[in-house]
């Protein structure tokens, strides 16, 4: 029930966005287009079918990852699943590669 309400609102959400931007577009053409470079006025309709095209020329469209909060669960269980001798050679390891990438004189690489 709660996957279902979640995506009812997330649609909603997303109609009153896409609505909201559509009038944006409309307005903001109206208001710099006709009168910059001479071109005609346009509709609401207009307005949507422009921001789709900017979508898809400047934002494509793709299907959201997990993003960080996946990213963060993943590396945790990889770090538990680590035992000790191998979690401070990582430790080692990192901060030998941060030293030299900030450029400190007192870093050398051991190999």
């Amino acid at each position: 029930m709660k996957a279902v309400l979640r995506f009812i609102g997330g649609f909603l959400l997303f109609c009153i966005a896409f609505i909201l931007f559509g009038y944006i577009t409309m307005r903001l053409w109206n208001w710099l287009m006709p009168y910059l470079f001479h071109l005609p006025e346009i509709d609401f309709a207009m307005g949507l079918g422009l921001v789709v095209l900017s979508k898809i020329l400047f934002g494509s469209i793709r299907v959201k990852t997990p993003g960080p909060i996946g990213q963060r669960r993943f590396w945790k269980a990889k770090w538990d699943s680590m035992p000790e001798d191998e979690r401070e050679k990582f430790r080692r390891d990192f901060a030998e590669r941060c030293r030299i990438k900030w450029g400190r004189p007192d870093a050398k690489r051991q190999e």
